[in-house]
Formats: C-alpha cells, sequence, structure tokens
C-alpha cells in the first residue's frame, strides 16, 4: 500500500514525484500544502521561481548546456485535484495523504480519487526538469491553482508570467491521441429559499438513498450511458408519491458541479405500515431502471432505512412537489454532437449537486459547449427551469472559453512525426467535451502554440479513478522526444 505501489516502476523519476504529491493533500482552492511542496521542488534544485497573487507557480528550468538559444518551452499542469470520495470511506482530503496501491497495471487510491488528474502531468514536468538524460531548451513549468471548479488560476495569469510561446498542456487523459481543441464551460445555480413548516404528524422518518453509481466527468464520461443519481431520485419519489402518502424533511445529492452526481438522498416521513410498500417500489424501479444503464451502469442500488433521529421540521406539500419536478424537467446529459468531429459531444449540460448553503436550498449545474452561443442556449434552458419552479434566484457564471483548433500548429507536426517515428503509428488528433486550462491560455497569450496529451487515466472525478502504468512509461518518453525534436 502507498510508496509499495510504486516500487520498481519505471519511469522511477516520475513515479517518485507522483507519488509524493499523492501524500500531500491538494484540494482545490485549498492549495497551500500542494504549494509548498512544488516551491520546495524549485528551492531544492536551485531553480528560480515566481508565485503570483493567487498561488500559480512558474518555474524556470536552465537548458541543457549548448541548448540554451533554444526557444523556450512551457510545461502546464494543474496542482488541484478533485476530491471525491466513498460515503463508507473515513478520509479528510484536507489534511489526510491519500492510499494508493498498484492493481494489475493501474494505481488508484482506496475509496478516493487519485489525483492523477493532473498529479501524473505535474509529475512529468518535475522528472523532466531533473531528469539528466533530457535533451531541452529553457522550460518553464507552469503550475496552475484551482483548475477543477473554476479554472481560477489561469484565468487570474497576467501579461510576462511565462514568456515561452510554445506549450505542452500535460492534463489529457487517453494513451495515443493529442488533444488540439476543447469546449468553453459555465456553471448555473438556482437558489430556492427553504419553505418549511412544523411537523407535527406522527409519521417515522426514513432515509432513501440512491447509490452505487459510476458517476465521472460531466464532460468525458457524458457520452458513455452514465446514471445521474439527482435525476434518478427524482423519478424514485415521482413513482412513490402515486402510492404512497410522504413528507419530506431534506434532500442532498451530488458533490462537484464538474462531476456526474453517484449518490443522492432524502429524508422521508412515512407511516410505518408503509415501509414495505415503498421497498417494493424501489425493487421495481431498480429492475425497470436498468433496462436503461444495465451495460454502461449497472450498480444502481436503494437503501431505505429508519433514522433514529427526530425531525422537527418538513418541506410544505408545494415546495416539495416542485423540487421534485424540477428535477424531472432540467436538463442533463448530450444535447449535441459535433457535425465536424465523429463521436464528439459538442453541447451538453450536468445536473451536477443539490443541498443547502446559507439557509438556501441550491441546484448546481454545468454547461460545456464548442460554441459559445450553443452553451448559453443550455444555460437559458436550465434557467427557465428554474424560475418556472420557483427559484428566487439563478445566477450563470462567467464561464471560460473553448479553444479552437490549429491544424497548421508547428508544435502539433512535430508531434505527429515524433509519434510515427516512435510507435509506428498515427497518433489521433481529437478535440475534448471538457475545459482545458488551453482554451484560457490561448486567451491570455494570443498567438501561443500548444497541445494537450497525458497518460491513459480512467475514472477520473470518481473513486474509481486509476492510472495506467505502461501508457505512462510512453506517455514521459513522447514528452522527451518532443522536447528533443523541438529543441534540436
Amino acid at each position: 500500500m502507498s510508496k509499495a505501489a510504486i516500487e520498481g516502476l519505471e519511469p522511477k523519476l516520475v513515479w517518485e514525484y507522483f507519488y509524493g504529491i499523492t501524500q500531500v493533500p491538494h484540494p482545490s482552492k485549498k492549495e497551500e500544502k500542494i504549494r509548498v511542496h512544488v516551491r520546495d521542488f524549485a528551492t531544492s534544485n536551485d531553480f528560480e521561481f515566481v508565485e503570483d497573487e493567487v498561488g500559480n507557480i512558474v518555474i524556470k528550468v536552465p537548458a541543457t548546456p549548448g541548448y540554451e538559444n533554444a526557444p523556450t518551452i512551457v510545461i502546464q499542469g494543474h496542482i488541484d485535484m478533485v476530491c471525491e470520495k466513498n460515503k463508507v470511506t473515513d478520509h479528510d482530503f484536507e489534511n489526510d495523504p491519500l492510499k494508493i496501491f498498484r492493481d494489475g497495471d493501474w494505481i488508484t487510491a482506496e475509496g478516493t480519487t487519485l489525483g492523477a488528474d493532473n498529479g501524473i502531468g505535474v509529475a512529468a514536468g518535475m522528472a523532466v526538469a531533473t531528469d539528466n538524460s533530457v535533451i531541452h531548451g529553457p522550460l518553464e513549468l507552469l503550475c496552475t491553482v484551482d483548475e477543477e471548479t473554476g479554472m481560477t488560476g489561469v484565468n487570474a495569469l497576467q501579461p510576462g508570467f511565462i514568456t515561452g510561446m510554445t506549450l505542452l498542456n500535460l492534463d489529457s487523459e487517453e494513451d495515443g491521441a493529442f488533444y488540439v481543441g476543447c469546449s468553453g464551460g459555465q456553471d448555473t445555480r438556482g437558489y430556492f429559499e427553504l419553505d418549511y413548516i412544523e411537523n407535527n404528524t406522527d409519521l417515522t422518518s426514513y432515509e432513501l438513498m440512491i447509490t452505487g453509481l459510476k458517476g465521472g466527468h460531466s464532460g468525458l464520461d457524458v457520452a458513455n450511458g452514465r446514471a445521474n443519481a439527482i435525476r434518478l431520485l427524482a423519478q424514485l419519489l415521482n413513482r412513490v408519491e402515486t402510492e404512497v402518502e410522504f413528507e419530506l424533511a431534506a434532500i442532498s445529492g451530488g458533490s462537484l458541479r464538474n462531476a456526474i452526481p453517484r449518490e443522492s438522498e432524502v429524508t422521508m416521513l412515512i407511516n410505518p405500515s408503509d415501509e414495505s410498500k415503498v421497498k417494493e417500489i424501489a425493487d421495481k424501479f431498480i429492475s425497470d431502471t436498468l433496462l436503461e444503464f444495465n451495460v454502461n451502469d449497472p450498480g444502481l442500488e436503494i437503501l431505505f432505512a429508519k433514522k433514529e433521529s427526530n425531525v422537527e421540521k418538513i418541506y410544505t406539500k408545494e415546495f416539495a412537489s416542485n423540487l421534485i419536478k424540477i428535477f424531472l424537467a432540467a436538463p442533463h446529459g448530450i444535447s449535441a454532437m459535433s457535425p465536424d468531429i465523429p463521436e464528439l459531444v459538442e453541447t451538453s449540460t450536468n445536473l451536477a449537486t443539490v443541498g443547502i448553503i446559507d439557509n438556501q436550498l441550491v441546484i448546481g449545474t454545468s454547461q460545456r459547449s464548442a460554441i459559445d452561443s450553443a452553451k448559453w442556449h443550455v444555460s437559458n434552458m436550465v434557467k427557465s427551469v428554474f424560475e418556472l419552479g420557483g427559484a428566487d434566484k439563478v445566477d450563470t457564471g462567467d464561464g471560460y472559453p473553448g479553444w479552437q483548433p490549429n491544424m497548421d500548429s508547428q508544435l502539433l507536426k512535430i508531434s505527429k512525426e515524433v509519434y510515427k517515428e516512435n510507435y509506428n503509428s498515427e497518433p489521433e488528433i481529437k478535440a475534448i467535451h471538457a475545459g482545458l486550462e488551453t482554451g484560457l491560455l490561448g486567451a491570455k497569450y494570443p498567438g501561443i502554440d500548444m497541445i494537450s496529451f497525458g497518460p491513459t487515466i480512467e475514472g477520473a472525478h470518481s473513486p474509481d479513478e486509476r492510472l495506467n502504468i505502461p501508457a505512462t512509461a510512453k506517455f514521459y518518453d513522447l514528452v522527451k522526444a518532443i522536447l528533443l525534436r523541438y529543441t534540436k
């Protein structure tokens, strides 16, 4: 477990740096400890570094002797991670190191996200900087903060923070592919004043929970047919209310705007004599739902258990009914496929979270599209559902831009040549239905030449996240080979 997981793995430097990152807590917006780790890396290797006011760090790595006049290349990754865990997992992401282990050809973590997104990219940059076998010109290791919850780090970059106009973004997750474009994104949230009344019933409280789903990245996995726990919960409640009288006292689901919700739950009050009926409905719901998701998301479980605590307040009938209708009506999933790139999702939306914030019930969603107008159209659709459902306020974030492909890129040309020479095959040239920092970097530094690539990572943004060992070795060899060709 943990460090034993990487023993004997090559390239040794990459795995050691990655292990070091997994042992330092680094949630989004709370990157203080990992920033210390990055600064310590720079100072221990006598590299100059600069840190801006939001916490982005750029490390200046001198060129291999004799190549000082080569163009500066920026190697970029983000130092925050998505913090998701299974409900039964006891883990404090702000203080505990990750417990990683090897499972065949994969590295994964016990009951939590692994943080290979984007720890392995940052580790590869550190390895390149300290690997004496790598030939390169001047390098700038750009480590950005808060990528996963809005890209606020890269959005705060100022002119001159980096000087290189060629950039390798190491935050993609598919072996054998170079990414040259990405979607833009934004969030849309609905705020609802809680409409409570005193619980004067003699009903008994129960917890009804949807669990066992895969979840996953709201962009990368949206085409994989994953179930949405919040939507399923609403569908189940819709069935229950046709046969059983109940009251709702609480609802929650999902945890992150950019993750498909894996779990959701309500506190409901029923007559104990109806307990068996609710269980019967839940069992039938599972069998019916698996007709939709048996191939892509077959792990659906419904937990239904009596609660010991007393419930003092319950939602009004109207408020509870509106919530169920909102979740049934709110769009989720693919809105449009790309007409230009086969099998690429062009526009989508994610019904992501529901919970209580500052005594308001808040429903969080996120939209993605390669086309700004389409992104706004879907956002307005979500906004309309919220307003029709009685929202007191709906806000939409500014979002971030997409990255338009440049098929004439010199860096892309070199990378394709290197790949074909080393692996005797053509790489896939793709765009991604997810936000990459390259979109904002292109807006911040007009004319910068960029590609994005990385090793195979599966289950990103979920506790199923795992990193492929052979693909990681290939990924690092490719980084080295591209640097060598570009430098010479």
